[in-house]
């Protein structure tokens, strides 16, 4: 990378560290492109060391690889957010990515032919920038929120960490999708709990079952990777609500909450003298609120007419309106598992090509457009 005039140049610029950004500078690096991978974390994996001292991956490790190096733990378990986060750490060492951390990308814009990324005060020129966040970035509370009781502690599920961050007495979790539920099922243990929002159903199994060694590579490699894609019917007609409605409980089931003693609540619509009030008018007496509910795509910063309503706009990571910018890690980007481990390879493959073949060279696009080459690409097991 040259500087120069307080600027630096690199061809193509990688905005975030994670598995997709570490997945496109393995595959950039294949094709022997120029590029840099910047993460606002101190260190690569800290996206996953940041969530609840608890929290495992839903998916058994046999799942969990990016390409060219395998998980090493056992097939059949469940990965520790810390397990996986040293896993990307030594992804990016053993491949030598380029990668530098604690650089905060604030604003995108285009001058010219050319991308500028401003972090502080370093300026980022380049042809091609990828996007490589999700689309869950900025913690989403509701505005009456701040109306709460003073007294009550508020936490959003990007905050929690373990049950010892909350005061004696209730707690309500609001948002009972994946991450309520659990953390319900946690904090249970040691406080009465209520549980607010409708149901999102469950899977019919669980993932540490027999059944679901069957089944789990089933449905990741073929239901979520090769049918529900946005080039079959099927996945077209599905996209518009997944990428906007809440998952199935994965490893908790309904029949959890009841055990532990999880009491089901309507959703909190607002606040009545000072404590939260539910949709049927009661106001739950609690010290505490965990708001497990979602977040904002979080894109503000980029200064360049490519946002949605839902999402960013673009086909299959390419923004048609801005040559040279791409996203991947994105809900349902390509297919369900877009978002998932063992999904954003073949994403990264795809567009590391586009930006070859923008550079102009020639065979150098080695990305999947034909799905009869799916299979070669999906790691194997």
């Amino acid at each position: 990378m040259g500087a120069a005039r307080g600027r630096e140049y690199v061809e193509t610029l990688v905005i975030g560290g994670g598995q997709a950004g570490l997945a496109i500078g393995y595959q950039l690096s294949r094709r022997d492109l120029s590029y840099k991978i910047v993460d606002a974390n101190p260190r690569v994996g800290d996206v996953w060391r940041n969530r609840w001292d608890s929290f495992r991956l839903f998916t058994p490790n046999r799942l969990n690889r990016l390409p060219g190096m395998r998980f090493p733990g056992y097939h059949w378990g469940f990965a520790s957010k810390n397990e996986w986060a040293d896993y990307l750490e030594s992804y990016a060492r053993k491949f030598d990515l380029q990668v530098e951390t604690g650089i905060r990308v604030e604003r995108l814009t285009r001058e010219g032919d050319r991308f500028m990324a401003t972090s502080g005060d370093r300026r980022f020129e380049a042809d091609n920038v990828v996007i490589a966040m999700s689309s869950w970035q900025r913690p989403r509370v509701p505005d009456f929120a701040s109306e709460l009781d003073p007294e009550i502690v508020q936490l959003h599920v990007a905050e929690y960490k373990n049950p010892d961050q909350l005061q004696a007495g209730d707690v309500l979790v609001v948002g009972a999708g994946n991450s309520g539920a659990e953390i319900a099922i946690e904090v249970a243990r040691t406080r009465k709990v209520f549980l607010s929002g409708p149901s999102t159903g469950a899977i019919p199994f669980r993932p540490e079952s027999v059944v679901a060694r069957v089944l789990m590579p089933i449905v990741g490699r073929i239901l979520f990777h090769r049918v529900l894609t946005i080039r079959t019917p099927i996945g077209k007609r599905a996209r518009p609500k997944m990428i906007s409605t809440g998952e199935p409980l994965i490893r908790v089931k309904p029949k959890d909450l009841k055990t532990m003693g999880v009491e089901r609540v309507p959703r909190v619509t607002g606040v009545q003298a000072g404590s939260p009030q539910l949709e049927d008018g009661r106001t739950v007496d609690v010290a505490n609120v965990v708001w497990c509910t979602g977040f904002h795509p979080g894109f503000s910063w980029i200064d360049l007419p490519v946002l949605g309503p839902q999402e960013p706009l673009h086909k299959r990571g390419i923004v048609e309106s801005e040559p040279g910018l791409y996203f991947i890690g994105l809900k349902f980007l390509y297919s369900v598992s877009s978002e998932q481990i063992h999904g954003v390879g073949r994403d990264a493959d795809f567009i590391a090509g586009k930006i070859a073949a923008r550079r102009g060279l020639r065979g150098a696009d080695r990305s999947i457009d034909d799905p009869s080459k799916e299979r070669d690409a999906m790691p194997r097991a």
